[in-house]
C-alpha cells in the first residue's frame, strides 16, 4: 500500500480534515473582546458552527443514495466506510453551536424564555436527537443494539428535519437551508423512487402450490 492510499485510509487525515474549518473559529474565538465587537464575532461563530453542522450531518445522508446510483463507484465507498465520521463531527460542531448560543445569551432565565419560541425549540430538538446518535456511534453499540441500532440510527432524518426548520425559522430564509438540503431531499427521492420501481421476485410454482393448498384448507373449515 502506498503512503499515499496509507494517509488517505487515516483516520486522524479524516478527522484533521473535518477539524479545519474549526480552526479559525477557535482563533476567532481566542481574539474575541468584549463588547459590541466581541457580540458580532459571536453571532458570526453562531451561524458558522450550525450550518457547518448541517453541511457534514447532509454529507454523512447523502453517501447512502449516491452509492444507490453509483454503485461501482469506489469513492462513495470509501466514504461509506467513513461515515460515521461525518456524523460525529456533524454532531460535534452542533455541540460547540449550542455552547456559542448559550454564551451568547448569557442568562438562564432568558434561555428559558426563548426555548418555547419555535425557531429555537427546534434546535434544542435536534441536538436532544443527536446525542444519542453520538453516543451509539460506535462498534460496542453496534453489537450490543444488533438491530435496534438501525432502527435508532434512524432517528437522523428526524434530526435532519429539525435542523432545516430551525435554519429557516431562526434566519427567516429558507433561501440558504433550502439551498443546502434541496440536494439531499432529491437523491432521498431518487433512491424512494428508484427503490419502488424495483419488480418483485416473481413467486415460484412451489410456493404458489403451497398456498393454493393452504387456501382449499382454509375455505374447508
Amino acid at each position: 500500500m502506498s503512503i499515499f492510499r496509507k494517509v488517505l485510509d487515516s483516520r486522524y487525515f479524516i478527522w484533521t480534515l473535518l477539524a479545519l474549518p474549526s480552526i479559525p473559529m477557535l482563533l476567532a474565538l481566542i481574539e474575541n473582546r468584549p463588547g459590541a465587537e466581541g457580540q458580532a464575532v459571536l453571532g458570526s461563530l453562531l451561524h458558522e458552527t450550525g450550518e457547518f453542522s448541517a453541511r457534514f450531518l447532509i454529507v454523512a445522508m447523502a453517501i447512502s443514495p449516491m452509492l444507490a446510483l453509483l454503485p461501482r463507484s469506489s469513492f462513495w465507498r470509501w466514504m461509506l466506510r467513513r461515515r460515521r465520521y461525518f456524523g460525529l463531527a456533524a454532531f460535534s460542531y452542533a455541540a460547540i453551536h449550542t455552547a456559542l448560543y448559550l454564551v451568547d445569551v448569557g442568562s438562564l432565565r432568558e434561555i428559558l424564555g426563548e426555548a418555547a419560541e419555535f425557531g429555537i425549540l427546534t434546535g434544542w430538538l435536534a441536538i436532544f436527537v443527536f446525542v444519542p446518535l453520538a453516543i451509539t456511534s460506535n462498534n460496542l453499540s453496534v453489537r450490543k443494539l444488533g438491530p435496534r441500532w438501525k432502527t435508532l440510527q434512524r432517528g437522523v432524518y428526524f434530526a435532519a428535519a429539525l435542523t432545516v426548520l430551525h435554519w429557516v425559522l431562526v434566519n427567516d430564509n429558507p433561501g440558504p437551508a433550502l439551498a443546502n438540503f434541496l440536494p439531499l431531499a432529491l437523491l432521498e427521492a431518487v433512491r424512494i423512487y428508484r427503490n419502488a420501481s424495483k419488480p418483485r421476485p416473481a413467486r415460484s410454482a412451489a410456493g404458489e402450490l403451497l398456498r393454493g393448498k393452504a387456501s382449499d384448507r382454509a375455505r374447508e373449515l
